[in-house]
């Protein structure tokens, strides 16, 4: 399987502290990846020549480790067949297919941008492929000023997602509901905070990795895939549950092996696999 990772977007705990939590993504996910080709083939092998031999996927850069691993299994599930992966942010990629670049499915961290594609006729339909959470991050091991999601206007460096991407967008909802709270203040007090905009949660996350951030808002996701972050337990009642979608383009290359593929994402081979990296997926 073949990934463009450039523009990239669990379970298990350890506890850190108060509010804090050291996580990694579960071997365990890797190894269920891996033991779905003893799942059998959804609908048959595909035959010599045929359109489902390669399939090309764009997804959200916070996605990256999920639907590698799904790739990964669909792959052996249908020997010769060949997944490509791109990754980047929603609204990047949305612009591209609507530009022209070839896909044949497209997976959104925002229903709104692949609603805009169905809108223009571009993409032809949608489902639930996963929800998220948010998650507040901080740099691991160190004695910063963020110990509690009450403590974000005591931070120098707040990381978030700019505007126009969905981390950004669902970051500032997420402040929105924190007047009930945290009183008026809060909202303002904590974007004052902000010295960075990024394009793409990766990039948000890694400002916290590398050490240039106090704090910054990801997905529970992208959380628990790192090593080098804590996570600071964000309220129930001030969070948000991003809903995932994907789906099928109109002018897919390969229509078949698009329409199979967006089948196979409903089996619970591929429901076991959203889990393990830490998403809630549809009931049935």
């Amino acid at each position: 399987m073949n990934g463009d990772t450039s523009n990239p977007d669990g379970e298990g705990s350890e506890l850190a502290g108060p509010g804090r939590s050291r996580v990694g993504l579960p071997a365990r996910a890797l190894a269920l990846a891996l033991s779905m080709g003893a799942c059998g083939p959804v609908g048959g092998e595909p035959g010599p020549g045929s359109d489902e031999a390669s399939i090309t996927v764009f997804a959200a850069s916070s996605l990256t480790e999920a639907m590698t691993a799904l790739g990964h299994a669909y792959e052996s599930s249908r020997p010769g067949t060949r997944v490509v992966l791109t990754f980047g942010g929603s609204q990047i990629l949305r612009l591209q297919i609507s530009q022209g670049a070839a896909a044949d499915a497209f997976a959104s961290a925002n229903e709104a941008h692949l609603t805009s594609l169905i809108s223009e006729g571009t993409a032809q339909r949608s489902q639930v492929l996963a929800t998220n959470a948010l998650a507040l991050i901080v740099p691991r091991g160190l004695d910063g000023p963020v110990a509690s999601f009450e403590d974000l206007p005591r931070a120098q460096r707040i990381v978030i997602g700019s505007s126009a991407v969905p981390i950004g967008a669902y970051t500032r909802l997420l402040l929105d509901r924190t007047e009930v709270h945290f009183g008026p203040r809060f909202r303002q007090d904590v974007l004052d905070r902000v010295v960075s905009e990024e394009s793409n949660v990766r990039l948000v996350r890694a400002k916290v990795e590398l050490g240039e951030a106090d704090a910054a808002f990801v997905y529970s996701t992208d959380a628990l895939a790192s090593d080098r972050s804590e996570i600071i337990t964000i309220p129930p009642d001030v969070n948000v549950h991003p809903r995932y979608v994907i789906g099928g383009m109109t002018n897919a290359p390969s229509p078949r092996g698009r329409d199979a593929f967006l089948t196979w994402l409903q089996t619970a081979p591929a429901r076991d696999i959203l889990r393990a990296h830490g998403f809630s997926v549809p009931n049935g």
